[in-house]
């Protein structure tokens, strides 16, 4: 199968004390021309933010921005008067479009929080501004591909304003899940936690791997993990 393996210790790096980043994709001084992006999706960012840490308010334009927390809690406020804290198991997308200004803060004074930050280009340019977050047990996701994020908001997922689909899945060891790529269709694979295959090709924690032939693709763990798949078009 023609892929494209992203190993976690090959991404961009970034170290600013109250921030520890590993970047999938060219971000901010981070550039590599063979790894831009993959389709719609622009950025994966693997975050690490101090206690009390974060990131002041500044503006975005055109981007669907992502949130997903792997521990810890990430704190929101943004011009459209939303204030939230995410948690795990909780999914946030907010639309920049024509303009919106926002902050992320680590809520806890003594915790890290962990999450992935995820840019995914939208349909349109000069979309409202708006905002979204729903929560998604961990029994929802269980050895099982759970959709989280989509262009229809179908079966209760977040709407995301551009052809993708968004599953999320904690997978016991030795559990397997098979997902069928559409012709016109290719996969992202995200790692979070643990150790899974996929079709025999090893991953672990922050590697990433995109598949470009259409396809039945069987998921396997090795150990208990936790992971994204991203289903863009072509």
């Amino acid at each position: 199968m023609n892929q494209i393996l992203r190993p976690s210790d090959a991404r961009g790096d970034a170290d600013f004390g109250w921030l520890k980043s590993k970047h999938t994709f060219s971000f901010g001084s981070y550039f590599d021309p063979n790894h831009i992006g993959f389709g719609a999706l622009r950025v994966i960012n693997e975050d690490r933010v101090a206690p009390s840490g974060g990131f002041p308010t500044h503006p975005h334009q055109n981007m669907e921005i992502i949130s997903y927390v792997v521990s810890g809690g990430l704190e929101h406020k943004d011009s459209l008067g939303t204030g939230s804290v995410i948690r795990p198991g909780d999914l946030q997308r907010m639309s920049a479009g024509t303009g919106v200004r926002h902050s992320e803060y680590n809520h806890s004074a003594t915790e890290p929080v962990h999450f992935l930050q995820i840019w995914i280009v939208p349909e349109a340019d000069g979309l409202t501004p708006s905002y979204e977050q729903k929560a998604f047990a961990e029994n929802e996701r269980q050895d099982t591909l759970r959709l989280i994020g989509s262009r229809d908001g179908r079966d209760g997922s977040v709407v995301i304003h551009q052809d993708v689909d968004l599953y999320a899945s904690l997978l016991t060891a030795d559990k397997s899940v098979a997902f069928d790529i559409k012709p016109g269709r290719k996969v992202w694979l995200q790692i979070v936690k643990g150790k899974i295959s996929v079709d025999g090709q090893a991953l672990a924690a922050g590697d990433g791997l995109g598949l470009l032939d259409a396809g039945t693709i069987n998921l396997a763990a090795q150990e208990n993990a936790e992971f994204l798949l991203f289903d863009l078009t072509a």
